[in-house]
C-alpha cells in the first residue's frame, strides 16, 4: 500500500488511452486529426525509450500528459513516434538514425547513452533529455546555464547522491563493513557514479567488491562471484539495470543482500531502499522543454534543470523478508513505505 500522500500521475487505463496516441481518438474527432495532417504533418516527437514500454509506463504517462496540459495532443496536435531499446546500447544509433531519416522536429531520450547516440546522428534536430546522470562531465552539454548545441534537458545528479545513500544504508545496517556494487560499465554516466560510490565507501572505511556488468546475460554470473563477501548491494541504476530490475532483486534477496538504488521504481520491483529523484517529475519537466523547443527556442539556449524533489522510499515486505527491523526514526522521513 501506498503512502497516501504519494502521487504518481495515470490510472492504467488514462494510460493506455495516451499511450494509444491516434489510434486511441474518438471517431468523432478523426476529421480533426485528418484536417491536421491534410494542411501539413503534424509536429513529431522522437520518443527513444531506453527501457520497456511497462518498465516506464508511468514516466511515458507523465510526459504525455503534460504535453497536453501545454496543448499539444497525441494524434490531433502533435504525433509521438515510440521506439523502445529494452535496455540495449546497441539499438540506440539505430533508433536515433531512424528518427533522423524520419526528420523528427524533437527527439526525446532517457539517459546519458540515448542521448550521446542521439547527438552522434544530429546536430541539426533538437534533443531534449528526461533523465542524465552528469550532463556535462559525460559531454553531452557544455553547462547547465548555456547547454549549446542541440542538446537539453534535465539532469538526475545521481552521482551526487552516492555518498548519501550509502549513510542511509548505514543507517539500517549500522554494522555494515562490506559493500558490494553492481554497474553497467559500458554507460559513462554509471561509470562517474560507481567512482562517486567507491569513494564515499571508502571514506567511510568500507571493503568494496565492485561487478562490473555490460549485458544481462552477466547479472546472475555476477552475484556468483560475491558469495559471501557482500553485506549490502549498491545497484547504479541505468537502462540495462532498469528493464532487469525484478531479476536482480529477486537474486539479491536469494544472496540475503539488502539493496539500494536510486529509483523507486526498483523499490516497487522488490527492492529494500532508493534514495533520488522523482522520474515522473522529471519526464512531467521534460514536457515544458519540448514544448519551448516546439514554440522556437534553440534547446542550446534552454537551461538544464536539475531535480527539486528527492524521496527516500522503503519496502517493508523486502525488510521483513531479509529480517531487517527499520527504524521508526528512519520510516518517518521516508517519502513512501511500499508493503
Amino acid at each position: 500500500m501506498a503512502h497516501p500522500h504519494g502521487t504518481f500521475p495515470a490510472s492504467r487505463r488514462d494510460f493506455i488511452l495516451l499511450l494509444g496516441g491516434a489510434a486511441a481518438v474518438s471517431p468523432s474527432l478523426w476529421p480533426l486529426a485528418a484536417r491536421a495532417q491534410q494542411a501539413g504533418k503534424l509536429p513529431t516527437i522522437g520518443f527513444l525509450g531506453a527501457n520497456t514500454p511497462a518498465a516506464q509506463s508511468q514516466w511515458t504517462a507523465a510526459f504525455v500528459q503534460r504535453l497536453r496540459e501545454l496543448g499539444w495532443i497525441e494524434g490531433r496536435t502533435i504525433a509521438i513516434e515510440y521506439r523502445w531499446a529494452e535496455g540495449r546500447d546497441e539499438r540506440y544509433a539505430e533508433i536515433a538514425a531512424e528518427f533522423v531519416r524520419l526528420k523528427v522536429d524533437v527527439i526525446l531520450t532517457h539517459g546519458t547513452p540515448a542521448t550521446l547516440a542521439a547527438k552522434q546522428a544530429t546536430s541539426v534536430i533538437p534533443i531534449v533529455f528526461a533523465i542524465a546522470g552528469d550532463p556535462i562531465d559525460t559531454g553531452l552539454v557544455a553547462s547547465l546555464a548555456r547547454p549549446g548545441g542541440n542538446v537539453t534537458g534535465l539532469s538526475t545528479q545521481t552521482a551526487d547522491l552516492a555518498g548519501r545513500r550509502i549513510e542511509l544504508l548505514r543507517e539500517v545496517i549500522p554494522s555494515l563493513r562490506r559493500l558490494a556494487i553492481i554497474a553497467n560499465v559500458s554507460n559513462t554516466a554509471v561509470v562517474l557514479e560507481m567512482r562517486e560510490v567507491q569513494a564515499a565507501a571508502r571514506t567511510l572505511g568500507l571493503e568494496i567488491a565492485t561487478l562490473e556488468i555490460r549485458r544481462a546475460e552477466d547479472i546472475v554470473p555476477a552475484f556468483e562471484t560475491l558469495k559471501g563477501r557482500a553485506e549490502a548491494l549498491y545497484v547504479v541504476t541505468d537502462p540495462l539495470m532498469t528493464v532487469n530490475r525484478t531479476r536482480t532483486n529477486a537474486t539479491a534477496l536469494g544472496a540475503r543482500l539488502p539493496t539500494m538504488h536510486a529509483f523507486r521504481e526498483y523499490v516497487e520491483s522488490g527492492g529494500l531502499l532508493s534514495y533520488g529523484p522523482n522520474l515522473p517529475d522529471l519526464y512531467r519537466r521534460s514536457a515544458d522543454h519540448v514544448d519551448k523547443v516546439l514554440r522556437g527556442t534553440k534547446p542550446g539556449d534552454i537551461p538544464v534543470e536539475q531535480p527539486v524533489r528527492f524521496d527516500l522510499i522503503v519496502n517493508m515486505t523486502t525488510a521483513k523478508a531479509l529480517g531487517l527491523t527499520i527504524p521508526e526514526t528512519f520510516l518517518v522521513r521516508a517519502y513512501e513505505v511500499v508493503e
